[in-house]
């Protein structure tokens, strides 16, 4: 008899053995090895190798299909293959008999802490607590920050002296800066790189027009052309337009110059492999579009710092906008005498663009739910409806991904300590459904003030409508703040920390929130006001202890211009980025 049909009988056996007082043992038969089959009752039947007791006949149904699934298997080794699917298949239809789901149970479990938005909830329990709390507390705008003096850091870009004496030029680049404010101000300080990497001619960068921003501006419109090309001048030279002998080379054709296509991130050695040649060959290329197209790690510390040199020193507004900036922070440390002059800028990303990009779900219900949805089609046609696309709003909340209403800034400033007469300036465009919205903040900060709160009608109007310039007098009131507090990632935000390194000694005095953590505080249906303060005064100390920090290999030098930009006075690491360092390697 065959070795499979021999595994036959036993599974009959098997099966027989569960219905009979059958007991199955392997051994050796009287004619030869095999399986001893049945020995039930009383008396045991010889054959071929087999002892063979009753009849074995399976009496289900069940039992049956696997008896003549196992007989198909086992004579069709082919058919093997197909054997875990079966298996898995049958496992599956088993366990669907045995365990019971109650689908109205799933549909009905709490979802995750922190899932959904809960924090009006959450002020509804606070706010008696916040009333009778004292305003004469020891924490305040002009104490924030007690990690300030610890370490000294000054800018020092000794390397550039190195540099002084330019070189003759080995041809023109044109770049093409696109985005919004401050990423056309990264593409600037890199096409500055990139061209005193390859001792080239810097020609002034070119504004695309935005979709998004909508901001017509030119590079002369934002920022000092004059100074920009004069600072620059012992670096790289810097021209206002390709000249004349080199346009006849193209016919005045634009489009006729090579165009190069860079990756985002790419290294030094790119530039110095491929890009050099071509304008050698040529005199004149061009980069379009040109957002982070230069690596922050493998770049000679000279191009580091000529970078930073270009960010911090070269880029200044134009006269318009440094004119009414410098307005526009007299006026706020006018609001603030009670506090030395000292506020607090808060940049506020919850305009309806930001909101309905984040796909992060409030409590307006279907109305907002509408809202949102044409405002994603309006702004990116068709990208949130592609087939495949899962969209998972709770999901957001708990990574921390959902911007923060104004409701969860005034919550987590008053947890922090800052009193309710603590002068507040709020960057932003127009806030999205901001009646509403904007009405708990004022409620728990009164003195809140804006560019069109300070400024009259009259001295805004050259701005309006040009979203770049308005975001430039954001910047200088950010950029003038005692604290500076981030509430949504973005290079508005990254820019300024590193500016703020950059003036205050190396501290970027600025707050950025732990917002995975404040979804689990303001989702609890517990969470007392006392232990919610208690957690953001400890995330506030955070900030301050990392208000120092070393860059990393991949982060930005724009944000944290230390080590290359900026150094020690006395020679020591940060604490905090002491572990922090000791944690990478």
């Amino acid at each position: 008899m065959k070795k499979h049909e021999k595994l036959i009988l036993y599974m009959r056996a098997q099966i027989r053995s569960t219905t009979t007082n059958t007991k199955i043992a392997w051994g050796q038969g009287d004619e030869g090895g095999g399986l001893l089959g049945s020995c039930g009752g009383t008396k045991c039947v010889k054959g071929g190798g087999i002892l063979l007791g009753p009849p074995l006949t399976p009496r289900t149904f069940f039992q049956r299909f696997i008896c003549l699934l196992l007989t198909v298997l086992l004579r069709r080794h082919a058919v093997l293959l197909l054997a875990p699917l079966f298996y898995v298949s049958g496992m599956l239809l088993y366990l669907g008999n045995v365990i019971s789901f109650d689908s109205s149970s799933l549909s009905t479990s709490l979802p995750s802490l922190g899932s959904i938005y809960r924090s009006p909830e959450a002020f509804s329990r606070f706010w008696p607590e916040m009333q009778r709390q004292p305003n004469s507390s020891s924490f305040s705008v002009m104490n924030a920050w007690q990690h300030t003096g610890t370490e000294v850091w000054k800018p020092c870009l000794e390397g550039l002296k190195f540099s002084e004496g330019l070189q003759e030029p080995g041809g023109f680049i044109i770049i093409e800066a696109n985005g919004g404010l401050n990423q056309q101000r990264s593409s600037i300080c890199n096409a500055v790189a990139v061209a005193g990497l390859l001792n080239a001619t810097l020609v002034i960068p070119h504004f695309h027009l935005n979709s998004v921003w909508k901001d017509q501006s030119s590079f002369g419109d934002i920022y000092d052309e004059q100074h920009f090309i004069e600072s620059l001048a012992n670096y790289v030279r810097v021209v206002r337009q390709v000249p004349d002998y080199i346009m006849q080379k193209v016919q005045y054709n634009m489009s006729l110059i090579h165009n190069f296509k860079v990756k985002a991130w790419a290294p030094s050695s790119f530039y110095q492999e491929t890009v050099l040649p071509k304008l050698l060959e040529d005199g004149v290329v061009r980069m379009s579009p040109f957002a982070n197209r230069l690596s922050h790690s493998e770049v000679p510390l000279t191009i580091q710092q000529l970078r930073c040199f270009a960010n911090f020193e070269s880029l200044r507004f134009a006269e318009p906008i440094g004119a009414v900036g410098e307005k526009l922070v007299a006026r706020m440390k006018e609001q603030s005498v009670k506090y030395g002059g000292k506020y607090v800028a808060v940049h506020l990303r919850f305009e309806e663009d930001m909101v309905a990009f984040s796909c992060c779900l409030y409590d307006g219900g279907e109305e907002e739910q509408y809202e949102l949805d044409a405002a994603r089609e309006r702004g990116w046609r068709g990208k949130f409806r592609r087939p495949g696309r899962v969209i998972r709003p709770d999901v957001n909340r708990m990574n921390g991904k959902c911007p923060m209403t104004p409701l969860e800034v005034g919550l987590m400033l008053r947890g922090m300590g800052f009193q309710n007469d603590t002068p507040i300036f709020i960057a932003s465009g127009k806030i999205y459904n901001a009646d509403k919205n904007m009405a708990p903040l004022h409620q728990m900060f009164p003195f809140l003030y804006t560019k069109e709160t300070l400024l009259s009608p009259e001295e805004l109007m050259p701005f309006k409508n040009f979203s770049s310039r308005l975001a430039a007098l954001d910047y200088t009131v950010c950029l003038e703040s005692e604290v500076f507090v981030t509430t949504q990632g973005g290079n508005f935000p990254q820019f300024l920390m590193g500016h703020r390194r950059y003036i205050n000694n190396g501290h970027a005095k600025t707050i950025k929130p732990d917002k995975r953590k404040l979804a689990l505080l303001l989702g609890a249906p517990d969470m007392s006001w006392a232990t919610f303060s208690k957690e953001m005064q400890i995330m506030q100390y955070r900030s301050d202890v990392k208000g120092h920090e070393l860059r990393k290999p991949s982060a930005s030098i724009y944000t944290c211009p230390a080590p290359e930009c900026l150094c020690s006075q006395s020679g020591t690491l940060p604490e905090s980025n002491y572990y922090m360092h000791k944690q990478d390697y």
